[in-house]
């Protein structure tokens, strides 16, 4: 039987990162991990239900990757969350994804601090950029020649053929 590391993991808005698949496969990289994905629930990110559709999102990116990992909706304070799910017979180190500071309410708390503070972990903090978001695009429908005036008809008006004032 093989020995792995076990990683607890917390994340919302940035489980699906690119950023954080990327720190998690390269600390996967160097002996066998186990990671434990936990996703608070917060009321300004859309509640349970949004954090199961993150969770289950990002469960299917982390495993298509072939990370061994399992995850859990966590309470909505991040902080809560961590220590209800710590447990330092259970699990080695935590790492912690968040938006850059501009953007993440995790941060202007401290989280990453608080957490290796509170749980005495090695505290790994993965910045993730927000997603940009894809809105759909929209077609302008064809117009008929005929009665649509276009932005230089206006030109030719009064007869004169310009601004002219002499005319």
């Amino acid at each position: 039987m093989t020995w792995k590391r076990t990683v607890l993991v917390v994340a919302n808005v940035t489980a699906n990162s690119d950023e954080l698949l990327a720190a998690l496969l390269e600390r996967a990289g160097s002996e066998p991990v186990q990671y434990t994905l936990i996703v608070p629930a917060t009321a300004f990110g859309g509640g349970r239900a949004a954090a199961e559709k993150t969770l289950a999102e990002a469960l299917q990116k982390l495993r298509a990757a072939k990370l061994t990992i399992e995850g859990e909706i966590g309470n909505g304070d991040p902080v809560i969350a961590v220590t209800e799910a710590w447990d330092p017979k259970r699990f080695d180190e935590i790492v912690i994804s968040t938006l850059p500071m501009r953007f993440s309410k995790w941060l202007h708390a401290g989280l990453p601090e608080r957490v290796a503070k509170i749980t005495g972990a090695p505290v790994t903090h993965v910045v993730s950029e927000p997603r940009k978001r894809d809105y759909p695009t929209v077609h302008r429908a064809e117009h008929e020649k005929q009665g649509v005036i276009s932005p230089l008809t206006v030109l030719g008006w009064g007869g004169g053929g310009g601004s002219n004032p002499a005319r």
